[in-house]
């Protein structure tokens, strides 16, 4: 049975609207849309690094390997840190080592270099976004899930404006987006330090070993393989369709504006109808679905050597990447009876790992077979995803029942 004091707790919530928030949030939903348009701000880049640089796709896509294998490692640390130097100080010294390790990218010669560059890039990456999301989760008064579709909009917002200027930047120097990261992360900074209250920090610390006794409940463990395989298909998204598609920075710049405003759109307005609507793992099965069919579509676009095929593709795909985003992330915050920091920082992990293995793994499957071998392998493992999540689905009805179904 509930408290009187939790069920008040929780109608109070549900009569909140998304945009009823305290200012702390929205300080971080800022910084947060500023940090993924630094994300998006590189992809449009990456044809043209490989060939100023004389860089294979394999060699390029290491900027992708090693920032999302050093996020992945470091979100084990992330509530370490947090826990003893508070949110505030976390949020500050991520975006701090962004912009350091952003600006000194641009100052690069060699992509060794720029790969080396984007590993301590990937840790201040883990230290924001991981505590960014638990604290919109934890400051938000309009309960966990519009919490979480405030931070996708963020996360959609920045990730579609972040190519456009990237094509701008990018067509001047390949180094452009680089240090206009380090730019715009700066305005994060300042913000952060003016608009965000101290927080106190948590009565308990984290240990190192929460995020892996976190994954032993078999929730949080699922939804942590389901995302590991289908990040094979959104990096090879990414990271490897840029060089199908035939188009300079800013058309590709205007290509993933595109792909992100639609990302934007589906994760605040139609994520939230299907999770009222359809249990969560029958959502997330869908949408993956039909991501792992738009993956085959952009091979056989690649095979036919038609870039518009991939182009419309690449859109198309931000529909369902959108969906999937809210509705896997709040799964996560509701999975594991753990704190939400130590669960998002276990699922990260996890995540993460398959981020740096597919980035790489597209260019070397485009280099030792055909252009249309990534799109096709890369569907296989969301499907492999889709299928995970099927056989294992008894252990996420719990997450069903949290919201109503």
């Amino acid at each position: 049975m509930k408290s009187i004091a939790t069920q008040s707790l929780e109608l109070e919530q549900r009569k909140t609207g998304l945009l009823s928030q305290p200012k702390a949030v929205w300080a971080i939903a800022f910084a947060c849309v500023i940090s993924f348009m630094g994300l998006g701000l590189v992809d449009p880049i990456l044809p043209a690094i490989a060939k100023q640089l004389h860089a294979t796709k394999s060699q390029v896509s290491l900027l992708f390997t090693s920032y999302n294998l050093v996020t992945g490692i470091a979100m084990l640390i992330t509530g370490v840190i947090s826990s003893r130097i508070g949110i505030k100080k976390t949020l500050l010294t991520g975006i701090f080592l962004i912009i350091i390790f952003s600006a000194l990218g641009g100052f690069s010669n060699t992509i060794a270099q720029i790969v080396g560059l984007r590993g301590g890039w990937g840790l201040g990456n883990a230290l924001f976004i991981a505590t960014a999301l638990s604290a919109i989760v934890g400051l938000s008064t309009s309960g966990t899930a519009k919490a979480i579709i405030l931070y996708e909009a963020a996360l959609g917002l920045g990730i579609s404006v972040g190519p456009l200027l990237g094509g701008e930047l990018g067509s001047i120097s390949w180094r452009g987006p680089f240090f206009g990261v380090a730019g715009l992360m700066l305005v994060a900074f300042i913000f952060i330090i003016f608009m965000l209250p101290s927080i106190p920090k948590p009565a308990k610390t984290s240990s190192l070993a929460d995020p892996f006794k976190a994954l032993s409940y078999p929730a949080l463990l699922t939804l942590g393989i389901t995302a590991f395989l289908y990040n094979f298909g959104f990096f090879t998204l990414m990271a490897y369709s840029p060089y199908v598609m035939e188009l300079d920075e800013h058309g590709l710049g205007y290509v993933f504006f595109g792909w992100g405003i639609l990302l934007a759109f589906t994760s605040v307005f139609v994520a939230p109808k299907l999770q009222k609507r359809f249990s969560v793992v029958k959502s997330i099965c869908t949408v993956l679905t039909l991501f792992t069919v738009v993956l085959v579509i952009m091979g056989v676009g690649a095979y036919n050597h038609s870039p518009q095929t991939v182009i419309v593709c690449v859109i198309i795909a931000g529909i369902f990447l959108g969906i999937n985003n809210t509705l896997i992330t709040t799964a996560v915050m509701q999975a594991a009876p753990v704190e939400r920091s130590v669960a998002s920082a276990a699922y990260s992990f996890v995540r993460f790992l398959g981020g740096a293995v597919s980035p790489w793994l597209a260019g070397k499957l485009s280099e030792w077979y055909h252009a249309e071998t990534p799109f096709y392998f890369g569907a296989l493992m969301v499907f492999l995803g889709v299928v995970t999540l099927l056989v294992r689905r008894r252990h996420l009805t719990h997450v069903d029942k949290a919201e109503g179904h």
